[in-house]
Protein backbone atom coordinates (compact mmCIF):
# COMPACT_ATOMS: atom_id res chain seq x y z
CA UNK A 1 0.00 0.00 0.00
CA UNK A 2 2.69 2.16 1.13
CA UNK A 3 4.69 1.36 -2.59
CA UNK A 4 1.53 2.34 -4.37
CA UNK A 5 1.53 5.63 -2.48
CA UNK A 6 5.03 6.49 -2.86
CA UNK A 7 4.78 5.68 -6.51
CA UNK A 8 1.62 7.65 -6.55
CA UNK A 9 3.26 10.94 -5.18
CA UNK A 10 6.52 10.11 -7.18
CA UNK A 11 3.89 10.62 -10.36
CA UNK A 12 2.36 13.25 -9.25
CA UNK A 13 5.85 15.20 -8.63
CA UNK A 14 6.62 14.17 -12.23
CA UNK A 15 3.56 15.76 -13.69
CA UNK A 16 3.86 18.82 -12.00
CA UNK A 17 7.48 19.32 -13.47
CA UNK A 18 5.92 18.50 -16.77
CA UNK A 19 3.35 21.06 -16.32
CA UNK A 20 5.89 23.69 -15.00
CA UNK A 21 7.96 22.99 -17.78
CA UNK A 22 5.56 23.15 -20.45
CA UNK A 23 4.02 26.87 -18.66
CA UNK A 24 7.57 27.71 -18.52
CA UNK A 25 7.79 27.38 -22.36
CA UNK A 26 4.75 29.41 -23.08
CA UNK A 27 6.44 32.59 -20.36
CA UNK A 28 9.80 32.42 -21.44
CA UNK A 29 11.70 35.40 -23.22
CA UNK A 30 10.81 35.26 -26.55
CA UNK A 31 6.90 34.89 -25.97
CA UNK A 32 7.02 37.84 -23.34
CA UNK A 33 8.28 40.52 -25.67
CA UNK A 34 5.98 39.34 -28.60
CA UNK A 35 2.97 39.73 -26.34
CA UNK A 36 3.99 42.79 -25.48
CA UNK A 37 4.93 43.94 -29.06
CA UNK A 38 1.55 42.45 -30.19
CA UNK A 39 -0.44 44.41 -27.41
CA UNK A 40 1.02 47.31 -28.88
CA UNK A 41 0.34 46.57 -32.52
CA UNK A 42 -3.29 45.38 -31.27
CA UNK A 43 -3.68 49.07 -29.23
CA UNK A 44 -2.30 51.41 -32.20
CA UNK A 45 -4.63 49.78 -34.61
CA UNK A 46 -7.52 50.51 -32.04
CA UNK A 47 -6.55 53.89 -32.38
CA UNK A 48 -6.21 53.73 -35.36
CA UNK A 49 -9.68 52.70 -36.68
CA UNK A 50 -11.25 54.85 -34.27
CA UNK A 51 -8.69 57.89 -35.08
CA UNK A 52 -9.59 57.52 -39.02
CA UNK A 53 -13.67 57.17 -38.26
CA UNK A 54 -13.50 60.23 -36.04
CA UNK A 55 -10.61 62.37 -35.41
CA UNK A 56 -9.05 63.41 -38.20
CA UNK A 57 -10.14 65.33 -41.13
CA UNK A 58 -8.52 66.56 -44.46
CA UNK A 59 -4.89 66.70 -44.37
CA UNK A 60 -4.32 66.68 -40.57
CA UNK A 61 -6.17 62.72 -41.48
CA UNK A 62 -3.48 61.29 -43.69
CA UNK A 63 -0.82 62.97 -42.02
CA UNK A 64 -1.22 61.53 -38.44
CA UNK A 65 -2.16 58.11 -40.11
CA UNK A 66 0.94 57.93 -41.77
CA UNK A 67 2.60 58.70 -38.44
CA UNK A 68 0.83 56.14 -36.86
CA UNK A 69 1.55 53.13 -39.74
CA UNK A 70 5.11 53.87 -39.69
CA UNK A 71 4.95 53.27 -35.65
CA UNK A 72 3.44 49.93 -36.54
CA UNK A 73 6.22 48.89 -38.97
CA UNK A 74 8.74 49.42 -36.70
CA UNK A 75 7.22 47.86 -33.96
CA UNK A 76 6.47 45.21 -36.37
CA UNK A 77 10.39 44.99 -37.44
CA UNK A 78 11.32 44.16 -34.01
CA UNK A 79 8.56 41.59 -34.15
CA UNK A 80 9.89 40.06 -37.13
CA UNK A 81 13.84 40.48 -35.76
CA UNK A 82 12.84 38.24 -32.59
CA UNK A 83 10.92 35.42 -34.08
CA UNK A 84 13.62 34.42 -36.76
CA UNK A 85 15.98 34.94 -34.29
CA UNK A 86 13.63 32.17 -31.66
CA UNK A 87 13.52 28.75 -31.03
CA UNK A 88 10.70 27.36 -32.74
CA UNK A 89 7.60 25.97 -30.27
CA UNK A 90 4.07 25.69 -30.85
CA UNK A 91 3.46 28.52 -28.21
CA UNK A 92 5.17 30.89 -30.07
CA UNK A 93 3.58 29.96 -33.31
CA UNK A 94 -0.16 30.20 -31.05
CA UNK A 95 0.84 33.53 -29.83
CA UNK A 96 1.56 34.82 -33.52
CA UNK A 97 -1.05 33.53 -34.50
CA UNK A 98 -4.06 34.76 -32.12
CA UNK A 99 -2.66 37.91 -32.10
CA UNK A 100 -2.90 38.16 -36.15
CA UNK A 101 -6.43 37.32 -35.23
CA UNK A 102 -7.35 39.93 -33.38
CA UNK A 103 -5.30 42.48 -35.60
CA UNK A 104 -7.74 41.61 -38.18
CA UNK A 105 -10.79 41.45 -35.92
CA UNK A 106 -10.00 45.09 -34.89
CA UNK A 107 -10.41 46.43 -38.27
CA UNK A 108 -12.75 44.09 -40.11
CA UNK A 109 -16.16 45.27 -39.23
CA UNK A 110 -15.40 48.89 -39.85
CA UNK A 111 -16.13 50.65 -42.71
CA UNK A 112 -12.83 50.91 -45.58
CA UNK A 113 -11.07 54.56 -45.18
CA UNK A 114 -8.55 54.66 -47.01
CA UNK A 115 -9.98 53.08 -50.31
CA UNK A 116 -13.60 52.36 -52.09
CA UNK A 117 -12.12 49.61 -54.09
CA UNK A 118 -14.38 47.76 -51.91
CA UNK A 119 -17.74 48.87 -53.79
CA UNK A 120 -16.21 47.80 -56.97
CA UNK A 121 -16.15 44.61 -55.88
CA UNK A 122 -19.51 44.30 -54.83
CA UNK A 123 -20.95 46.05 -57.91
CA UNK A 124 -19.11 43.71 -60.08
CA UNK A 125 -20.56 40.51 -58.37
CA UNK A 126 -23.93 42.19 -58.52
CA UNK A 127 -23.96 42.91 -62.30
CA UNK A 128 -22.74 39.14 -63.10
CA UNK A 129 -25.87 37.92 -60.45
CA UNK A 130 -28.37 39.68 -62.80
CA UNK A 131 -26.90 38.08 -66.13
CA UNK A 132 -24.79 40.99 -67.60
CA UNK A 133 -21.21 41.01 -68.21
CA UNK A 134 -19.12 43.15 -66.32
CA UNK A 135 -17.17 44.55 -69.26
CA UNK A 136 -20.00 45.73 -70.92
CA UNK A 137 -21.05 48.85 -69.10
CA UNK A 138 -19.55 51.49 -67.21
CA UNK A 139 -21.87 51.61 -63.63
CA UNK A 140 -23.47 55.10 -64.82
CA UNK A 141 -24.89 53.54 -68.14
CA UNK A 142 -28.98 53.60 -67.78
CA UNK A 143 -28.97 50.01 -68.40
CA UNK A 144 -27.64 49.15 -64.80
CA UNK A 145 -29.86 51.72 -63.53
CA UNK A 146 -32.15 48.89 -61.77
CA UNK A 147 -29.03 47.55 -60.22
CA UNK A 148 -28.13 51.31 -58.30
CA UNK A 149 -28.59 51.90 -54.75
CA UNK A 150 -26.89 54.18 -51.93
CA UNK A 151 -25.22 51.86 -50.31
CA UNK A 152 -23.23 50.76 -52.94
CA UNK A 153 -23.57 52.51 -55.96
CA UNK A 154 -22.63 56.19 -54.89
CA UNK A 155 -19.61 55.44 -53.33
CA UNK A 156 -17.94 53.66 -56.36
CA UNK A 157 -14.99 55.12 -57.58
CA UNK A 158 -15.23 56.51 -61.64
CA UNK A 159 -18.43 55.22 -62.16
CA UNK A 160 -19.47 58.06 -64.36
CA UNK A 161 -16.59 57.44 -67.24
CA UNK A 162 -14.62 53.50 -66.20
CA UNK A 163 -15.62 49.81 -66.84
CA UNK A 164 -14.02 47.66 -64.31
CA UNK A 165 -10.55 46.59 -64.74
CA UNK A 166 -10.49 43.60 -62.81
CA UNK A 167 -9.98 40.66 -64.29
CA UNK A 168 -12.26 37.12 -64.71
CA UNK A 169 -10.47 34.72 -61.93
CA UNK A 170 -11.44 38.24 -60.14
CA UNK A 171 -14.85 38.61 -61.45
CA UNK A 172 -15.77 34.80 -60.34
CA UNK A 173 -14.24 35.75 -56.78
CA UNK A 174 -16.66 38.68 -56.63
CA UNK A 175 -19.70 36.92 -57.80
CA UNK A 176 -19.31 34.01 -55.16
CA UNK A 177 -18.79 36.14 -52.51
CA UNK A 178 -21.80 38.68 -53.38
CA UNK A 179 -23.94 35.54 -53.86
CA UNK A 180 -24.06 34.81 -50.50
CA UNK A 181 -24.50 38.58 -49.01
CA UNK A 182 -23.42 42.25 -51.32
CA UNK A 183 -22.67 44.16 -47.56
CA UNK A 184 -19.00 45.48 -47.21
CA UNK A 185 -18.31 43.73 -44.04
CA UNK A 186 -18.93 40.23 -46.09
CA UNK A 187 -16.74 41.29 -49.01
CA UNK A 188 -13.77 41.95 -46.44
CA UNK A 189 -14.34 38.50 -44.40
CA UNK A 190 -13.93 37.31 -47.70
CA UNK A 191 -10.86 38.88 -48.28
CA UNK A 192 -9.70 38.03 -44.65
CA UNK A 193 -10.25 34.19 -45.33
CA UNK A 194 -8.34 33.84 -48.54
CA UNK A 195 -5.22 35.32 -45.80
CA UNK A 196 -6.68 32.51 -43.39
CA UNK A 197 -5.57 29.97 -46.32
CA UNK A 198 -3.03 32.09 -47.48
CA UNK A 199 -1.30 31.45 -43.56
CA UNK A 200 -1.72 27.78 -44.01
CA UNK A 201 -0.29 27.67 -47.27
CA UNK A 202 2.79 29.47 -45.74
CA UNK A 203 3.05 27.51 -43.17
CA UNK A 204 3.01 24.58 -45.44
CA UNK A 205 5.81 25.49 -47.87
CA UNK A 206 7.96 26.63 -44.93
CA UNK A 207 7.70 22.94 -43.26
CA UNK A 208 8.07 21.75 -46.16
CA UNK A 209 11.68 23.24 -46.46
CA UNK A 210 12.37 22.47 -43.00
CA UNK A 211 12.33 25.67 -42.13
CA UNK A 212 10.76 27.38 -38.57
CA UNK A 213 6.94 27.98 -39.12
CA UNK A 214 7.04 30.94 -36.76
CA UNK A 215 8.13 32.51 -39.09
CA UNK A 216 4.76 33.12 -40.56
CA UNK A 217 4.92 36.44 -38.36
CA UNK A 218 6.17 38.47 -40.96
CA UNK A 219 3.49 37.85 -43.06
CA UNK A 220 0.54 37.33 -40.85
CA UNK A 221 2.06 40.61 -38.29
CA UNK A 222 2.62 42.69 -41.44
CA UNK A 223 0.70 46.13 -40.77
CA UNK A 224 0.46 46.72 -44.94
CA UNK A 225 -1.43 43.21 -44.84
CA UNK A 226 -3.64 44.14 -42.06
CA UNK A 227 -4.68 47.56 -42.95
CA UNK A 228 -4.96 47.15 -46.81
CA UNK A 229 -7.16 43.90 -46.46
CA UNK A 230 -9.18 43.45 -43.29
CA UNK A 231 -9.51 47.40 -43.38
CA UNK A 232 -9.77 48.14 -46.75
CA UNK A 233 -10.62 44.87 -48.39
CA UNK A 234 -8.40 44.83 -51.36
CA UNK A 235 -8.70 41.64 -53.75
CA UNK A 236 -4.66 41.40 -53.21
CA UNK A 237 -5.54 38.78 -50.61
CA UNK A 238 -7.09 36.40 -53.11
CA UNK A 239 -3.86 36.72 -55.00
CA UNK A 240 -1.23 36.14 -52.51
CA UNK A 241 -2.88 32.76 -51.49
CA UNK A 242 -3.16 31.88 -55.35
CA UNK A 243 0.99 32.72 -55.52
CA UNK A 244 1.14 30.67 -52.56
CA UNK A 245 -0.51 27.46 -53.45
CA UNK A 246 1.90 27.86 -56.87
CA UNK A 247 4.84 27.74 -54.97
CA UNK A 248 3.70 25.17 -52.87
CA UNK A 249 2.45 22.77 -55.99
CA UNK A 250 5.79 24.03 -57.35
CA UNK A 251 7.16 22.31 -54.45
CA UNK A 252 5.42 19.67 -54.53
CA UNK A 253 6.34 18.49 -58.03
CA UNK A 254 3.09 19.19 -59.58
CA UNK A 255 3.20 20.96 -62.52
CA UNK A 256 0.02 21.27 -63.79
CA UNK A 257 -1.01 22.68 -60.48
CA UNK A 258 1.09 25.23 -60.31
CA UNK A 259 0.69 26.31 -63.76
CA UNK A 260 -3.03 26.57 -63.08
CA UNK A 261 -2.63 28.58 -59.42
CA UNK A 262 -0.25 30.94 -61.06
CA UNK A 263 -2.80 31.50 -64.01
CA UNK A 264 -5.36 32.44 -61.72
CA UNK A 265 -3.25 34.58 -59.36
CA UNK A 266 -2.52 36.69 -62.91
CA UNK A 267 -6.10 36.68 -63.87
CA UNK A 268 -6.85 38.33 -60.14
CA UNK A 269 -4.17 41.03 -60.60
CA UNK A 270 -1.72 40.68 -64.28
CA UNK A 271 1.55 41.13 -61.79
CA UNK A 272 2.38 37.59 -61.24
CA UNK A 273 2.81 36.72 -64.61
CA UNK A 274 6.37 37.78 -64.49
CA UNK A 275 6.98 34.69 -61.75
CA UNK A 276 6.68 32.17 -64.55
CA UNK A 277 10.21 31.94 -65.35
CA UNK A 278 11.22 31.11 -61.79
CA UNK A 279 8.45 28.34 -61.24
CA UNK A 280 9.07 26.29 -64.94
CA UNK A 281 10.86 23.49 -64.84
CA UNK A 282 12.81 23.28 -67.87
CA UNK A 283 11.47 20.75 -70.81
CA UNK A 284 8.31 20.46 -69.03
CA UNK A 285 5.19 21.25 -71.18
CA UNK A 286 2.76 20.72 -68.37
CA UNK A 287 3.32 24.39 -66.23
CA UNK A 288 3.34 26.23 -69.45
CA UNK A 289 -0.15 24.51 -71.06
CA UNK A 290 -1.95 24.33 -67.76
CA UNK A 291 -1.19 28.18 -67.63
CA UNK A 292 -2.06 29.15 -71.00
CA UNK A 293 -5.31 26.97 -70.77
CA UNK A 294 -6.75 28.63 -67.55
CA UNK A 295 -6.51 31.58 -69.26
CA UNK A 296 -8.42 30.82 -72.10
CA UNK A 297 -10.86 29.31 -69.98
CA UNK A 298 -11.21 31.70 -67.75
CA UNK A 299 -11.73 34.66 -70.22
CA UNK A 300 -14.22 32.60 -72.13
CA UNK A 301 -17.29 33.31 -70.77
CA UNK A 302 -16.66 37.58 -70.88
CA UNK A 303 -15.93 37.61 -74.85
CA UNK A 304 -19.10 38.35 -75.36
CA UNK A 305 -17.58 42.49 -75.58
CA UNK A 306 -14.74 41.68 -77.64
CA UNK A 307 -11.53 41.01 -77.00
CA UNK A 308 -10.23 44.29 -76.39
CA UNK A 309 -13.22 45.31 -74.28
CA UNK A 310 -13.07 42.41 -72.36
CA UNK A 311 -9.41 44.28 -70.70
CA UNK A 312 -11.71 46.61 -69.19
CA UNK A 313 -10.17 49.96 -67.95
CA UNK A 314 -6.84 48.81 -68.13
CA UNK A 315 -5.34 50.56 -71.09
CA UNK A 316 -7.08 53.86 -70.09
CA UNK A 317 -5.97 52.78 -66.45
CA UNK A 318 -2.05 52.87 -67.91
CA UNK A 319 -2.31 56.63 -69.67
CA UNK A 320 -4.14 58.09 -66.24
CA UNK A 321 -1.58 56.64 -63.95
CA UNK A 322 1.39 58.03 -65.71
CA UNK A 323 2.45 54.78 -67.32
CA UNK A 324 2.24 55.98 -70.95
CA UNK A 325 3.56 59.34 -69.83
CA UNK A 326 6.45 57.98 -67.49
CA UNK A 327 5.24 60.03 -64.60
CA UNK A 328 4.86 56.96 -62.42
CA UNK A 329 8.07 55.87 -63.05
CA UNK A 330 10.80 56.43 -60.16
CA UNK A 331 13.90 55.06 -61.69
CA UNK A 332 12.76 57.72 -65.14
CA UNK A 333 12.02 60.52 -63.28
CA UNK A 334 15.81 60.38 -61.43
CA UNK A 335 17.42 59.91 -64.87
CA UNK A 336 15.49 62.82 -65.80
CA UNK A 337 16.84 65.10 -63.25
CA UNK A 338 20.78 63.49 -63.84
CA UNK A 339 20.81 63.96 -67.77
CA UNK A 340 20.61 67.11 -69.30
CA UNK A 341 18.56 65.62 -71.95
CA UNK A 342 15.26 64.42 -71.36
CA UNK A 343 15.27 60.23 -71.28
CA UNK A 344 12.14 59.75 -73.48
CA UNK A 345 9.60 56.72 -71.57
CA UNK A 346 10.58 54.15 -74.81
CA UNK A 347 13.59 54.33 -73.75
CA UNK A 348 12.95 53.66 -70.00
CA UNK A 349 10.19 50.96 -71.13
CA UNK A 350 12.66 49.53 -73.73
CA UNK A 351 15.52 49.21 -70.27
CA UNK A 352 13.00 47.74 -67.80
CA UNK A 353 11.73 45.11 -70.21
CA UNK A 354 15.34 44.03 -70.98
CA UNK A 355 16.40 44.33 -67.34
CA UNK A 356 13.30 41.74 -66.35
CA UNK A 357 14.51 39.61 -69.46
CA UNK A 358 17.96 39.15 -68.01
CA UNK A 359 16.87 37.98 -65.04
CA UNK A 360 14.17 35.89 -66.04
CA UNK A 361 16.28 34.37 -68.34
CA UNK A 362 18.72 33.87 -64.78
CA UNK A 363 16.04 32.04 -63.39
CA UNK A 364 15.65 29.99 -65.87
CA UNK A 365 18.82 28.85 -65.67
CA UNK A 366 19.86 28.90 -61.89
CA UNK A 367 16.21 28.41 -60.08
CA UNK A 368 16.76 24.63 -60.35
CA UNK A 369 20.32 24.65 -58.56
CA UNK A 370 18.75 24.01 -55.55
CA UNK A 371 15.40 22.92 -53.87
CA UNK A 372 14.35 27.09 -52.75
CA UNK A 373 15.81 28.42 -55.39
CA UNK A 374 12.83 29.70 -57.12
CA UNK A 375 11.72 30.60 -54.00
CA UNK A 376 14.72 33.51 -54.27
CA UNK A 377 13.85 34.32 -57.74
CA UNK A 378 10.43 34.55 -57.39
CA UNK A 379 11.39 37.46 -54.96
CA UNK A 380 13.57 38.84 -57.43
CA UNK A 381 11.11 38.99 -60.07
CA UNK A 382 8.49 40.48 -58.03
CA UNK A 383 10.76 42.84 -56.20
CA UNK A 384 12.35 44.04 -60.03
CA UNK A 385 8.98 44.35 -61.62
CA UNK A 386 7.83 46.23 -58.46
CA UNK A 387 10.13 48.71 -58.16
CA UNK A 388 10.34 49.22 -62.06
CA UNK A 389 6.85 50.43 -61.46
CA UNK A 390 6.96 52.42 -58.83
CA UNK A 391 3.35 51.82 -57.62
CA UNK A 392 1.36 55.19 -56.64
CA UNK A 393 -0.14 52.77 -54.05
CA UNK A 394 0.65 50.96 -50.87
CA UNK A 395 -1.46 47.80 -51.44
CA UNK A 396 0.45 47.18 -54.59
CA UNK A 397 3.38 46.43 -52.46
CA UNK A 398 1.67 43.84 -51.03
CA UNK A 399 2.27 41.14 -52.40
CA UNK A 400 6.00 40.76 -51.60
CA UNK A 401 5.15 40.17 -48.18
CA UNK A 402 4.83 36.46 -48.04
CA UNK A 403 8.53 36.11 -50.08
CA UNK A 404 10.26 37.68 -46.97
CA UNK A 405 9.19 34.63 -45.12
CA UNK A 406 12.12 32.53 -47.07
CA UNK A 407 13.91 36.09 -48.52
CA UNK A 408 14.19 38.35 -45.38
CA UNK A 409 16.20 40.92 -46.74
CA UNK A 410 16.44 44.39 -44.59
CA UNK A 411 15.94 46.34 -47.92
CA UNK A 412 12.24 44.45 -48.46
CA UNK A 413 11.37 45.11 -44.86
CA UNK A 414 12.07 48.86 -45.79
CA UNK A 415 10.16 48.78 -48.79
CA UNK A 416 6.79 47.54 -47.42
CA UNK A 417 7.40 49.09 -44.20
CA UNK A 418 7.68 52.55 -45.43
CA UNK A 419 5.34 52.10 -48.54
CA UNK A 420 2.60 54.36 -46.43
CA UNK A 421 4.22 57.48 -47.88
CA UNK A 422 2.71 56.70 -50.80
CA UNK A 423 -0.66 57.93 -49.05
CA UNK A 424 1.14 61.34 -49.11
CA UNK A 425 -0.10 61.66 -52.40
CA UNK A 426 -3.90 62.30 -51.54
CA UNK A 427 -2.08 65.95 -50.13
CA UNK A 428 -0.74 66.39 -53.66
CA UNK A 429 0.79 64.46 -56.78
CA UNK A 430 2.30 67.02 -59.01
CA UNK A 431 5.26 65.54 -60.52
CA UNK A 432 7.76 66.89 -57.96
CA UNK A 433 5.82 66.19 -55.08
CA UNK A 434 5.63 63.04 -56.44
CA UNK A 435 8.91 62.42 -56.86
CA UNK A 436 9.89 63.33 -53.59
CA UNK A 437 7.80 60.99 -52.17
CA UNK A 438 9.16 58.40 -54.11
CA UNK A 439 12.76 59.27 -53.62
CA UNK A 440 11.57 58.82 -49.81
CA UNK A 441 10.96 55.15 -50.53
CA UNK A 442 13.07 54.19 -53.36
CA UNK A 443 16.65 55.30 -52.80
CA UNK A 444 16.85 53.96 -49.12
CA UNK A 445 15.57 50.56 -50.18
CA UNK A 446 18.15 50.86 -53.35
CA UNK A 447 21.03 51.78 -50.78
CA UNK A 448 20.09 48.85 -48.82
CA UNK A 449 19.79 46.91 -51.46
CA UNK A 450 23.49 47.64 -52.74
CA UNK A 451 25.10 47.62 -49.30
CA UNK A 452 23.44 43.74 -48.81
CA UNK A 453 25.02 42.67 -51.88
CA UNK A 454 28.57 44.56 -51.24
CA UNK A 455 28.70 42.65 -48.06
CA UNK A 456 27.72 39.04 -49.32
CA UNK A 457 30.04 39.05 -52.03
CA UNK A 458 33.13 40.65 -49.55
CA UNK A 459 32.22 37.36 -46.93
CA UNK A 460 32.32 34.94 -50.19
CA UNK A 461 35.89 36.83 -50.72
CA UNK A 462 36.60 36.29 -46.90
CA UNK A 463 35.65 32.20 -46.97
CA UNK A 464 37.90 29.76 -47.85
CA UNK A 465 37.21 27.91 -51.65
CA UNK A 466 36.60 24.82 -50.29
CA UNK A 467 39.56 22.57 -52.11
CA UNK A 468 38.83 19.92 -55.16
CA UNK A 469 38.54 16.52 -53.99
CA UNK A 470 40.11 13.74 -56.76
CA UNK A 471 36.04 12.62 -56.75
CA UNK A 472 34.69 16.00 -58.10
Amino acid sequence: MRAHLASGTELAHEAGIVKRKAYGSVLNWTNLVLIALGSALFALYRRGIHGLQSDYQGVEYIVWFIKLALIQSALYVAAAWVVWRAVASRPTLMIVVIFAALFRMSLLFAPPVLSDDLYRYIWDGRVQAAGINPYRYIPADEALAGLRDEAIYNKINRRDNAHTIYPPVAQLFYFLVTRVSESVTWMKIAMVGCEAVALFALMSLLAAFGWPRVRVLIFAWHPLLVWEIAGSGHVDALMIVLILLALLARRNQNQTLAGIALAAATLVKFFPVVLLPALYRRWSWKMPAAFIATICLAYAPYLSVGAKAALGFLPDYAGQEGIESGERFFLLALARRVTADGVPNAAYLTVAVGIMAFIAAWALCQAQSSEAGYLRWSCLLATAFTVLLAPHYAWYFAWLVPFMCFAPAVSLFYLTGVSWVLYATWLGDAPGQLFTINAALYVPFLMLGTLSLALRYANRLKSPTPARTAES
